[in-house]
């Protein structure tokens, strides 16, 4: 090597290891989509290749196109043949790379040359990687094989590389055996693993050494916290554990020789081999140690001590590796946890204490990758070291550190920028003054470094890192004229001040370096069964939000030699990151609905307590006592009053409602961790993912509460409806102490979709069902005779039959219940209400309209049908004139116009609509011959025993007082429609029905007129009822001396049956 400085080593290095990643990244794919049956290239499961196939894999590497009858165009272009190519031309670059670094005779030491030493162990470890991996491709022989037969059947010979890459393929069947010949003459392996010899079991300590060394304790030494953290082998510090080992393991298994004559290399080896049963290859690919080990040296001469040494770290590791792995991880719980802490408070630490994250980043990355690594290949019958279920604690203090750093980079940028330009520049500058022998060449470009350094600002690019890298690469030959391996203080210092650098500029790659956990994107069964016991464990469930924190560092694994991977989000077992933090999100968030479904019900259940209905049986134990009677079996418990839950003896008392509300916190503190996070462009918001669940899980529990039976025709009280939704939304309303959501947004969803009749996923709301139920249920009951609508009481009541019917209709229509229910449905859904009234309203006058015509054309009067269609209508405005009222009393705003809102209005505009929307030509006519029909037809109802009037509810047993409301609204809405004078139609009216009337006074059968005084009292009615009608037009029809004395009748005949 003749000009070692002509070599470019650390640009090599950097190049193919970037190139080497890439190629595993690509074989890794040839491998799973020749193990997936799905993803499997065609030519591989084609039928009519099948012969052909088998026939080259035995053949393999020789050629012998005989089957010239078999089309083979489709593997012309054979992607997985070119990777192959790729990877030859790849080994041909290693070799001679390898090659040059034994010629120029280049120091390897990690503790002076970092970067150097990494890259070169870095090479050896990827080119090993990758040739094991290719040899575990069962279909390679067949791919290259398959392709240069298709190849020398198209064109009429091989292709030019098929000889090399077939003699590679069956070279490097068993990879490591061949891989042990060719490194035989790359000695420099050996110095570069001897020189951890140092780092390593320095960094393989017990969890108990480190706790004694207060390892990561920045409060250990208050005195000191704001120096800042220093070592001769800064870079080495928070070097991966997991990557030494892979070193160590497969570079003293290529460069064997050295364990016979070396301890310190058999003591790293051994020290290595008792820390892990396997290692990773490449992502979810692992080799497994002792076994390969002892197959290859148990045929080498001389091996037999180390076989033995194979097989005793393999018990070693058996039986020790899990138990230490795990009391590593949870010192590092703590530690984190108090790291984190301290730097949340005093974040301005993170400058001096830097590389304290670092190393606590390291090796946490390290244990956790340790763990799920070996969880998946367990080796033996005892699993409880490799079953964590505290993991995400762990990772969830990572995660905390990594936002540390991500939100205070300025501060470290600042803090490290005057740390070189005020102290790392003025070393630098002493150790060059005081070297010995110093070339002009290498003097110029050390004091560029300097001038550099001293004059940095803020704002500046920092190039410094990468000269410095190159120099160490320079200063390592052999024949440098500044030998780095004379002046080791100048490497370290190099190294230093490259660390210092990083700081400045590389912060997200050192975050990538040290803490990276993408690998969980290829243990998906492990991931969510780590997320799964997470959530299952209270303690645990506020860290859950680290899972989809993690699914962020997928997007690092992948690399720019597989396209394929960045172009569409990486796949694994069919589940994909997206889908994987989509599931978390989705599970955190069920879980805390479900959590707070189960306070809402506790809730509900103490807010029924309170309800008037149960203080009943107190009142009755009171009466009794009071009056000294003796009620029920002595010693019978009394009932507990509301409230006596909230009485606590002692604060150890915990109840089932104090453990959801601390399970609840846990979980929100969780969700409300980040306000969201991207994931291949893709933004995931946690607390959105509770809103929505919220949304939905409210909306049933709304609708459950109403506590519908179709079957049955039960439905609960509107009152206690609502009673239990505001209890629910006291709860929801809670819900924003622990995490940021706007529940006013969910309430407004909610409860606007249930004045519709039906919500946004098309089912039945409670202003539906209430309505189906009012119409359905209860006022069928009233036209079925079996309820009374009471003036006086503003309720409709339960008439005494042979049939007691389920429900006391008191109880769903008194005044307080009309309000409950306007409450609970609002004007939109009170206006759905009257919308369905009135369609019934509208089919009834239609059929009094076919009839009337009947009247007309045949003389044929149905008189008690007529009569009861109008009762019917009129019990329905009744219904309506309260559910208005009610809305009144509650909507003190107007929401539409004034009928929406409940204000009364002379005609009422939803009937009009009503009665305009039929489909056949209303004529003037018959709108008159109908007002006549019910007016000649009233003096029927006084032969009906259930006409008579009762002065203590103000009306009819038989609702016919309702006919007055019913004969004014219709009346008011036809003549609207027909652009008539409502006035003089309802004179006529009246003057009709007075007529009526009048001629019963002449009847003689006690039958037709034993309720005469009462039908009498209609008249009056239908004045009051009416805008349009006056007592003085009423005298001059109908005397007033008879309603005078008709009233004195009535209320007469009263007296006896109210004594």
């Amino acid at each position: 090597c003749s000009f070692p400085s002509q070599q470019k080593l650390a640009e090599k290095f950097t190049i193919l290891n970037d190139r080497g990643i890439g190629m595993l990244t690509r074989v890794y794919n040839i491998k799973k989509a020749c193990g997936d049956p799905k993803a499997k290239p065609s030519y591989l499961i084609d039928k009519n290749l099948e012969s052909a196939v088998k026939f080259i894999v035995r053949k393999f590497p020789a050629v012998e196109t005989r089957n010239n009858n078999v089309s083979l165009s489709i593997v012309l272009y054979c992607e997985m043949y070119i990777n192959t190519v790729f990877f030859l031309c790849f080994q041909d670059h290693v070799c001679e790379l390898l090659n040059t670094i034994d010629a120029c005779q280049v120091f390897f030491d990690i503790t002076v040359n970092f970067d150097l030493t990494k890259n070169y162990l870095d090479l050896v470890v990827t080119y090993t990687n990758l040739m094991m991996l290719l040899s575990r491709i069962e279909e390679r022989k067949a791919i290259i094989g398959l392709y240069n037969y298709a190849h020398e059947m198209t064109h009429g010979s091989s292709d030019r590389e098929y000889p090399r890459l077939g003699q590679m393929i069956v070279d490097y069947e068993n990879p490591l055996k061949k891989m042990m010949e060719e490194f035989v003459p790359h000695g420099k392996v050996n110095n570069a693993l001897l020189s951890l010899q140092m780092v390593y079991p320095r960094r393989n300590l017990s969890a108990d050494q480190w706790r004694n060394a207060q390892l990561l304790s920045l409060i250990s030494a208050p005195s000191t916290m704001l120096n800042p953290a220093q070592s001769d082998t800064m870079p080495c510090e928070y070097l991966s554990l997991d990557a030494m080992e892979k070193w160590i393991v497969f570079g003293f298994i290529l460069c064997h020789g050295v364990l016979n004559s070396d301890q310190a290399a058999l003591s790293l080896w051994k020290l290595a081999l008792q820390s892990s049963t396997c290692l990773c290859l490449f992502r979810d690919e692992v080799f497994h140690i002792h076994k390969a080990a002892e197959d290859l040296f148990i045929n080498i001469r001389g091996y037999n001590k180390r076989v033995n040494d194979i097989k005793e770290c393999k018990e070693q590791a058996l039986s020790h590796a899990g138990l230490m792995h795990r009391e590593r991880r949870k010192f590092l719980r703590s530690a984190l946890k108090e790291l984190a802490t301290v730097l949340s408070d005093q974040p301005g630490l993170l400058g001096p204490k830097a590389l304290f994250v670092f190393m606590a980043l390291s090796f946490a990355r390290d244990e956790i990758i340790w763990l799920l690594r070996h969880a998946d290949n367990i080796q033996k019958k005892s699993t409880d070291d490799f079953i964590d279920k505290h993991i995400a604690e762990l990772i969830f203090y990572m995660e905390e550190l990594r936002a540390h750093v991500r939100k205070y980079g300025p501060v470290m940028q600042r803090y490290y920028v005057q740390y070189l330009s005020g102290f790392d520049a003025v070393v630098l500058n002493e150790l060059v003054q005081n070297l010995s022998v110093c070339p002009e060449d290498e003097s110029i470009i050390m004091s560029s470094f300097v001038n550099t350094m001293t004059s940095l600002g803020v704002k500046q690019d920092i190039p410094i890192m990468p000269c410095l890298s190159l120099g160490q690469a320079y200063t390592s030959v052999s024949k440098a004229s500044l030998g780095i391996a004379d002046h080791r203080e100048l490497g370290k210092m190099m190294n230093t001040i490259i660390f210092h650098t990083k700081m400045v500029d590389s912060l997200v790659e050192m975050l990538v370096e040290t803490s990276d956990l993408s690998i969980f994107c290829f243990y998906s069964r492990a991931f969510e069964k780590m997320f799964q016991q997470c959530l299952e464990l209270p303690s645990q469930s506020r860290h859950s939000i680290s899972f989809p924190l993690l699914c962020t560092h997928f997007m690092s694994c992948t690399h720019e030699l597989c396209p394929e991977e960045v172009s569409v989000p990486l796949r694994y077992d069919v589940t994909t990151v997206l889908s994987l933090c989509n599931m978390f999100l989705d599970e955190m968030a069920k879980q805390a609905r479900n959590l707070i479904t189960d306070i809402c019900t506790e809730q509900c259940t103490l807010s029924d307590q309170l309800l008037p209905k149960h203080c009943a049986k107190t009142i009755s134990q009171a009466v009794n006592k009071k009056s000294k009677k003796q009620t029920g079996k002595k010693g019978e418990p009394e009932r507990e009053k509301p409230g006596v839950e909230s009485m606590r003896k002692n604060r150890l008392l915990v109840t089932n409602l104090d453990k959801l509300h601390t399970a609840l916190s846990e979980l929100c503190f969780s969700i409300n961790y980040v306000p969201n996070m991207v994931i291949w462009e893709h933004t995931f918001t946690p607390r959105e993912y509770l809103t929505s669940h919220l949304e939905i899980r409210f909306t049933k529990s709304i609708v459950g509460m109403t506590m519908y039976n179709q079957a049955t025709q039960e439905i609960a009280k509107p009152s206690e409806l609502l009673t239990s939704v505001r209890a629910y939304m006291t709860v929801l309303q809670s819900i924003e102490n622990y995490v940021q959501i706007d529940i006013t947004r969910v309430f407004n969803n909610v409860l606007l979709q249930q004045t519709q009749h039906l919500d946004s996923h098309g089912e039945p709301t409670i202003t539906s069902l209430y309505t189906n139920w009012y119409l359905e249920t209860l006022l069928r009951q009233v036209s079925n005779g079996h309820i009374a609508y009471f003036p006086a009481m503003k309720a409709f009541v339960n008439l005494p039959t042979e049939n007691e019917l389920t429900f006391n209709a008191e109880e769903y229509s008194d005044i307080s219940e009309m309000r409950s229910l306007s409450e609970l449905l609002g004007p939109y859904g009170m206006k759905f209400l009257s919308e369905s009234l009135m369609w019934h309203i509208s089919s009834q006058v239609a059929e009094l309209k076919v009839r009337g015509s009947h009247v007309f054309c045949l003389g044929v009067i149905a008189v008690d049908s007529v009569l009861k269609r109008m009762t019917i209508i009129g019990v329905i405005l009744s219904f309506r004139s309260l559910a208005q009222e009610a809305l009144r009393d509650v909507a003190m705003n107007v929401y539409e116009l004034s009928s929406a809102a409940g204000l009364p209005c002379e005609i009422d505009p939803a009937l009009v609509v009503a009665l305009s929307s039929q489909n056949p030509e209303e004529e003037y006519k018959i709108a008159c011959l109908l007002m006549v029909f019910v007016a000649v037809s009233m003096p029927t109802l006084a032969s009906n025993v259930m006409s008579q009037y009762s002065p203590a509810i103000e009306g009819h047993c038989n609702n016919i007082h309702c006919l007055a409301k019913a004969i004014n609204q219709i009346a008011a809405a036809l003549f609207t429609i027909h652009k008539g004078s409502i006035e003089d139609r309802l004179k006529e009216f009246l003057a009709l029905a007075s007529s009526s009337l009048l001629k019963i006074g002449q009847e003689t059968d006690k039958t037709t007129t034993r309720n005469r005084e009462s039908v009498y009292l209609l008249l009056d009615m239908i004045v009051q009822e009416s805008p349009f009608l006056t007592m003085d037009l009423l005298e001059s029809c109908f005397p007033y001396v008879l309603l005078r004395n008709a009233y004195h009748a009535v209320y007469k005949q009263s007296v006896p049956s109210s004594t």
